[in-house]
């Protein structure tokens, strides 16, 4: 049975990932790519549907303790297992891909005398596939369809119960290797990596790879085990970022809110070109880019949310009904059907990014600026329709608030890089004129009176977290009164233990076309963190800042979501959007929010367009309601960007 998720840790080769448990068991891993077919699916199955353990045997040993880490500012893990007889430790790690991904797996005793057992069950496809296992002068070959794996080690190994298995003894200083590597099957199995050179060389890449980090603030440990995670999920060959290396792990345990996230998100990229550029890794922000270029290319009238790590446009949506689900989560679903949603705030982030970028010196170029402007023609007459909001809801498309703040953002992100380059040829006027518009309705329908709050979408009453961003993106200011009785409106509401939910949810699924409660969303949590910041509750916001470090794991991982009642982590694991708000939060909280925007009057709609009427005379006698509490600056710069060497 799968493990708890905070249990869970991960190893990575910059095209895939696997997810390694406190008790020696790898799993979940998709070979070649985060998103191919996985031939560990315990995680989200049972025993038969594939895994790879290796710990002490338990007919010879009774477990005392287990415990881990990675090794300083690296992928490489370590497990430890004490026993009455002596210590294990298990050490694992994906070499940096040259031709074929491999999985290293070291075993040494540290003490005493351990007998050691290692089950390696493949199965292809999800757990359908039991492939042909051949062994060959001690290399092993397990062979379904056009998949193979071999498998090399020093131990010897038998067959047993459809699954291959090793049991041995090492004493104190002794060790045994496992090299496991994938390959297409029509193919010769490769020549395995020495194991003990892999471990070194992987070693000595993520350590030089954290070295060039530039972040000095606190919690600096947190922000770079984060960037590492984000690079972790980074596919090498394309730039791309996928949101998380699993799907289908529940938002609430037992429900129906599983989802695939081994997909780029457009919504992502200027939150994650924030955290990598914050962090120094320039490199890295401009692939991401180049990634969000290409990804957008085309009609823009059918820009999707989600893309293929290498921009695959098809991400078909089907339930794998022999897999019985986290937990019992069920459905388990591959492919996002999200990714045919029209989503009106994915506009606003593509601008931002690419405003973003700019910004970081990358130049505007005459491609780059016609696919600008081509999405700027969208919107003229896009951002009056109604979509499916941000949260990727299967239920009524609807005039969702945050929607038609991205929409002004984008146009707003348009109107200030040609105020940057004059050169650029464009209807500026026109713009200017439609971002009041946009303003002036936002703050006309989409802010509820009674509530004294933006609220989810036109005439609703219903409050949603994804407005916590209108001061971030520089809808309005954060101490404007409406912003602040917003905050405060959803710190009373949406707040459950401390933590952030994204809205209510209800069994009729009204909102949502769902069923079914979830947890608090993480990256929600930190905005609430950086909107108290911002409205003067610096106290308030670095208390809710330390208690959400705590929910990290043991390794310093997030998942999407926390559940409050049960206790526990929930959504995808580990989840970029989770680690790229730490990051973004944690510089806010230092004094670095280097790409924040500010608001002044020209970028407001001006009262004869209807913002006298919005913008009431009690909003603007009305001063913010600020914390009484005011902590002293915390000083913790972020050191010039600066390139990077080969």
């Amino acid at each position: 049975m799968p493990l708890p998720i905070e249990d869970y840790g991960i190893i990575g080769d910059l095209h895939t990932t696997a997810i390694v448990g406190t008790d020696g068991s790898i799993d979940w891993l998709c070979f070649p790519r985060f998103d191919s077919d996985a031939c560990f699916a315990r995680l989200l199955g049972n025993d038969d549907h594939g895994y790879w353990k290796i710990s002490p045997n338990s007919r010879d040993h009774t477990l005392v303790s287990s415990r881990r880490r990675y090794r300083k500012n690296t992928l490489v893990l370590e497990t430890e297992f004490e026993t009455a007889e002596g210590t294990l430790r298990v050490t694992d790690c994906m070499p940096i891909r040259e031709t074929h991904p491999q999985v290293v797996r070291l075993v040494e005793a540290l003490s005493g005398e351990v007998n050691v057992r290692m089950d390696l069950c493949i199965r292809f496809g999800y757990g359908t596939s039991i492939p042909w296992v051949t062994n060959d002068g001690g290399l092993l070959t397990a062979t379904a369809g056009p998949d193979a794996l071999s498998l090399w080690t020093t131990v010897g190994t038998h067959g047993e119960s459809m699954k291959t298995v090793s049991e041995f003894t090492l004493r104190e200083g002794e060790q045994a290797p496992f090299t496991l590597t994938w390959y297409p099957s029509h193919l010769e199995a490769p020549i395995p990596m020495d194991p003990w050179y892999a471990i070194a060389h992987t070693d000595a890449w993520w350590t030089a790879w954290a070295n060039e980090c530039t972040y000095e603030g606190d919690h600096k440990d947190a922000v770079l085990r984060s960037l590492i995670t984000l690079k972790a999920l980074t596919y090498e060959p394309t730039g791309g970022i996928v949101a998380a290396a699993t799907t289908s792990l529940p938002e609430a345990l037992g429900g129906s809110r599983n989802w695939d996230y081994r997909y780029c998100w457009l919504r992502d990229a200027t939150l994650t070109l924030e955290a990598l550029m914050r962090g120094g890794y320039r490199q890295e922000a401009t692939a991401w880019r180049n990634w969000l270029l290409r990804a957008a290319a085309g009609d823009v009238s059918k820009l999707q949310i989600m893309y293929g790590a290498s921009g695959e446009r098809r991400l078909d949506e089907w339930e794998v009904d022999w897999l019985a689900g986290y937990e019992g989560s069920a459905p388990v679903r591959i492919g996002n059907a999200a990714a045919g949603q029209y989503q009106l705030d994915v506009y606003g982030e593509v601008m931002s990014a690419l405003y973003a970028s700019s910004r970081m010196g990358e130049p505007t170029t005459r491609a780059v600026w016609d696919l600008e402007r081509a999405l700027i023609s969208f919107i003229e007459t896009g951002w009056n329709m109604a979509d499916d909001g941000i949260w990727e809801v299967r239920g009524p498309r609807r005039d969702f608030t945050h929607s038609k703040v991205m929409a002004w953002v984008a146009v707003d992100r348009a109107i200030r890089t040609v105020e940057d380059s004059p050169e650029l040829d464009a209807p500026v006027e026109n713009w200017k004129r439609m971002r009041d518009d946009i303003h002036s309705q936002v703050c006309e329908k989409g802010f509820n009176s009674q509530k004294n709050a933006f609220t989810q979408y036109y005439g609703s009453e219903a409050l949603d977290a994804s407005i916590l961003m209108m001061p971030m993106v520089g809808f309005l200011p954060a101490t404007h009164p409406r912003v602040v009785s917003t905050v405060e409106a959803i710190e009373r509401e949406l707040m459950v233990n401390g933590f952030v939910l994204r809205y209510k949810t209800a069994d009729d699924g009204v909102v949502d076309g769902l069923t079914g409660r979830e947890g608090a969303f993480l990256a929600c949590s930190f905005w609430m963190v950086d909107c108290l910041h911002m409205i003067g509750r610096v106290d308030d916001a670095h208390s809710m800042f330390d208690r959400l470090l705590s929910l990290r794991n043991d390794l310093g991982l997030l998942s999407e979501e926390y559940d409050p009642v049960a206790g526990r982590l929930v959504g995808n694991f580990p989840q970029a959007f989770s680690h790229v708000s730490l990051v973004n939060t944690a510089c806010r909280l230092s004094g670095e929010a280097a790409f924040e925007l500010p608001t002044s009057a020209s970028h407001v709609a001006p009262a004869r367009r209807g913002l006298g009427a919005a913008l009431t005379a009690r909003d603007r006698r009305e001063r913010p309601r600020l914390g009484s509490s005011h902590r002293s600056s915390r000083h913790g710069a972020v050191g010039h960007l600066r390139k990077r060497l080969d």
